[in-house]
């Protein structure tokens, strides 16, 4: 079928509920993916940091193969050989004691609040019903109805109210605003350490550190949602580690499966983690053997390829090529490693007529906030490749 044909059977018996840019992907290798029509694209978006790995890492693809050819679910009512490597592999590479293992992102952000509430029940003694967690304005964790309730996006809480209480909003980057707003009924501080979905939003230096600082000082959980920004995508394996901060909760998804399949999960040592007994919480899925034994490769190919490192050598490179542009309609060009947002004024017209012209150069990329394009290839993208990429941005942003 043509790209027009696959389009308009999908807006037949699909929700509308997304506008992808025009065009149709069927096969993808590394930083490449190629459309129905046989035209190839570099893709500077990595599925939203998904494919940090690239697209169909052969070694991920083959652990997953062979583990299908063994058993892919037991559901957690028995043991499996594979969850136990993955979480010792996980906890090992992150420095936690314990990891819950879930699905999607959002799974693994509502289990983080569930154990900070309960944590903040049973541990700290907060009375029943009244913990409250602080988020930031421009979040943005996924779309359940609980983590909509703190999302301060209008377009992802019309007609969906009402919302879950307890959630309490502080201004990104403003200490003052923070600590403002911790009480004795606070348990969490949560934060993106950068904001994606908001256009790569970068906090101002050293305010990771203070909130840490902060949250220790009133026996409050600091969380950090690195589901975008973890497994090497900002030049460190997680963006926290910029400012030495280890948070007591850390949320990770995305890249732990090299977008092969959902995985994610939620880190913490056992004071946090031992609030959750038999039947408190769980997912029929979360930890499988084909999840895990996907998850082991993945983490594998992060480390032994040294994609971390390529991160933050050629996200530095990029950032410098990017602010040559001499583009009036540019506000500001901002990021870490390979997380780059280009914000674009308003008189441009939106981001997404400028996405549409790279798709036209062979580049894909996706607009953020209407105003920017977010630029985030996979880790595995040489200089060579990059600079195919660069070169095309030029072009675009050179029409005014």
């Amino acid at each position: 079928m043509k790209t027009q044909e696959i389009i308009a059977k999908e807006k037949q018996f699909g929700a509308f509920n997304y506008n992808p840019i025009p065009l149709v992907i069927a096969e993808g290798s590394g930083v490449w993916v190629t459309d129905v029509e046989g035209k190839r694209y570099l893709d500077f978006l990595a599925a939203y940091s998904a494919v940090n790995q690239g697209h169909n890492h052969p070694r991920i693809k083959e652990a997953l193969l062979e583990q299908l050819e063994r058993i892919p679910l037991t559901s957690r009512a028995f043991h499996n050989d594979q969850m136990g490597m993955f979480l010792e592999k996980l906890c090992t590479m992150t420095g936690y004691e314990k990891a819950l293992p879930m699905n999607t992102g959002a799974e693994a952000v509502e289990t983080a609040i569930k154990a900070a509430r309960k944590w903040g029940y049973k541990i700290k003694g907060v009375p029943e019903n009244k913990a409250e967690i602080i988020a930031f304005t421009g979040n943005f964790s996924g779309r359940t109805t609980t983590v909509i309730s703190f999302s301060t996006e209008d377009q992802y809480r019309d007609g969906y109210g009402p919302f879950t209480p307890g959630f309490v909003i502080a201004e990104y980057g403003d200490y003052e605003d923070v600590a403002n707003k911790v009480n004795e009924n606070t348990v969490a501080i949560f934060i993106e350490p950068v904001q994606g979905e908001a256009g790569v939003i970068v906090p101002p230096e050293g305010y990771l550190k203070q909130l840490r600082e902060l949250a220790t000082a009133n026996n409050v959980l600091l969380i950090a949602d690195e589901i975008q920004s973890g497994f090497g995508r900002t030049g460190k394996f997680f963006c926290c580690e910029h400012e030495g901060v280890r948070p007591d909760v850390l949320v990770v998804g995305k890249a732990l499966s090299g977008g092969y399949y959902p995985i994610s999960a939620m880190l913490s040592d056992d004071d946090v983690m031992r609030v959750f007994t038999p039947g408190d919480h769980g997912s029929t899925f979360g930890g499988n053997p084909l999840a895990s034994a996907i998850g082991i490769a993945a983490l594998d190919v992060l480390v032994d390829e040294n994609l971390t490192e390529n991160s933050a050598r050629l996200g530095e490179y990029l950032l410098e090529q990017l602010k040559t542009i001499a583009n009036p309609l540019i506000k500001d060009i901002r990021g870490k490693g390979l997380f780059v947002g280009i914000e674009l004024k308003p008189e441009a017209g939106g981001a997404r007529k400028y996405c549409e012209m790279l798709m036209h150069e062979g580049v894909l990329c996706k607009e953020t906030h209407e105003d920017t394009i977010r630029i985030a290839p996979p880790l595995t993208i040489t200089k060579e490749e990059l600079d195919i990429g660069i070169t095309a941005i030029k072009k675009v942003l050179a029409v005014k």
